[in-house]
């Protein structure tokens, strides 16, 4: 009976220790849950974030038809359109003439197109606009070499079938040149051309960045004082002759060899 008494006493001084403890536990366990909480915010944050690059084709595409795009942004945009099939936004700035600004926006034709088929498409819409006599087309020139539509040449307003509208209706490349009147290896031909001479300006324009750099960089050093030249060379003395060598004196020869006397021969006994 003592004893069931003793251990009553006992958990009943327990009890408060223990009610001490659970804030504690609840805070402690609190604070995990809300790191946790808090990480997947963070991950769908740090995901959220993504970087565009821009690969080796389209950079050279861009750069073969920049010019006559009119810009670089020019076209990026139509590479990058074709490639994805996305809308193309193509814009000019005003000229000299008094050609005021302009923007066009459209969406290809056809799908998704690789690389070497951009390219084509590319080459055809020039040279079908090179043939109307339009050497530096506007967005909306563009436009219409690509998906199709009219434009105003000095001999009048021309149709064009626009190459992009013609692929999507199943032709070939080579039956679209030849629709258009080109033979499609010689467009091709012409488009390598065009992208060895655009690699070459862009080196010759990379070049000139670093002769540039270069001339700073020598026109920084003008105030460094100038190189002590070295002092000359002092010559050696001559090389002293040797005595000539003296000669040995000639050997004395032998006398020669004195003969013995023959040998006497003892008397028979």
């Amino acid at each position: 009976m003592v004893f069931m008494m003793n251990q009553q006493c006992r958990k009943t001084k327990e009890l408060p220790a223990m009610g001490m403890k659970q804030p504690m536990l609840a805070l402690v366990t609190a604070s995990i849950l809300l790191a946790f909480a808090g990480t997947p915010v963070l991950a769908q944050v740090a995901t959220t974030t993504t970087t565009t690059a821009t690969s080796k084709p389209a950079t050279e595409l861009a750069t073969t038809y920049s010019t006559f795009a009119g810009s670089d942004a020019n076209a990026t945009a139509l590479v990058n359109g074709l490639r994805t099939g996305k809308s193309i936004t193509l814009t000019s700035t005003s000229d000299a003439t008094g050609t005021p600004a302009s923007s066009t926006t459209f969406t290809p034709a056809t799908s998704q197109l690789g690389y070497g088929n951009v390219n084509i498409a590319l080459a055809l819409a020039k040279a079908e606009l090179t043939k109307q006599g339009i050497t530096d087309p506007t967005p909306a020139q563009l436009q219409a070499a690509l998906n199709g539509g009219n434009v105003t040449t000095p001999t009048g307003s021309t149709a064009l079938p626009g190459v992009l509208q013609m692929r999507s209706e199943g032709q070939g490349w080579g039956v679209i040149a030849k629709t258009l009147g080109f033979n499609l290896g010689a467009v091709i031909s012409a488009s390598k051309t065009d992208k060895g001479v655009a690699a070459a300006e862009r080196r010759a324009d990379a070049g000139k960045g670093q002769r540039e750099v270069k001339l700073e960089k020598v026109n920084s050093n003008s105030g460094r004082p100038e190189k002590v030249e070295r002092q000359a060379k002092i010559e050696r003395p001559e090389k002293v002759e040797r005595p000539e060598r003296v000669e040995r004196p000639e050997r004395v020869e032998r006398p020669e060899r004195v003969e013995r006397p023959e040998r006497i021969e003892r008397p028979k006994r």
